[in-house]
């Protein structure tokens, strides 16, 4: 338990996210949160693991999330962003996350680490419920049975997907060649020599060209799987 919580009500004050739950996934996203300039309060039970992450996160501290006075000393409630990683403890992921919505967190997302967990989070009303063991073989699924180099399901059934384009393609503008009317995917953007750029009916694909396609995940497979 912190002994003053100055510091982490500076932390709440700014762009920041407190992460409870500093395992494989909180502790990842805890770290990509910092690397893109995030300020980021880690919490967890463990003390080996608040002290492997000492000095990589702007604040990290070792406490018991499932006691409301603990997380009021750390001025989580201040957080406009939390967090709740925790996936090896399915009674703490609970009382965590009640005590959050009862603090009326603006944005909460919470680990699931399975449907029943899943459906106890929804109802408790957390508004973003995340699976990343289950999300992650998903999209592994995808990546292994197609010609993608990267996949991303956005959502109810609509996807984005990182290919190269087939041969007949080739040489054309992408308004002559009617991808979208014979497809149902939108090729929206192109790499070439290291930079993204957005496509328009005037483009014109090449052989060594990577393109984004995005649709209904379906059909934007079956266009990746297009030679």
């Amino acid at each position: 338990m912190a002994r003053t919580h100055s510091r982490e009500t500076r932390i709440a004050a700014a762009d920041s996210v407190a992460v409870i739950g500093l395992g494989r996934f909180g502790s990842a996203l805890a770290l990509e949160l910092m690397s893109n300039g995030t300020e980021v309060l880690g919490i967890d039970g463990s003390e080996e693991i608040v002290q492997g992450l000492n000095g990589q996160l702007t604040h990290v501290v070792q406490a018991d999330c499932t006691k409301e006075e603990v997380l009021r000393q750390l001025s989580v409630p201040d957080f406009d962003r939390v967090v709740v990683a925790i996936g090896s403890d399915i009674r703490s992921s609970i009382l965590c996350t009640s005590l959050l919505l009862g603090f009326g967190i603006d944005q909460l997302w919470a680990k699931a680490v399975d449907e029943a967990h899943g459906r106890i989070l929804g109802q408790l009303g957390v508004a973003h419920v995340v699976y990343p063991e289950g999300d992650m073989g998903r999209r592994v699924a995808h990546l292994v049975r197609g010609a993608m180099q990267d996949y991303l399901e956005i959502g109810d059934g609509f996807a984005l997907v990182k290919t190269t384009p087939a041969d007949r393609f080739v040489g054309t503008t992408l308004g002559q060649l009617g991808i979208r009317a014979q497809h149902g995917v939108t090729v929206t953007a192109v790499k070439r020599a290291g930079q993204w750029e957005h496509t328009t009916a005037d483009t014109v694909l090449r052989p060594d060209d990577v393109i984004i396609v995005t649709g209904p995940t379906a059909r934007a497979e079956a266009f990746s799987q297009l030679r």
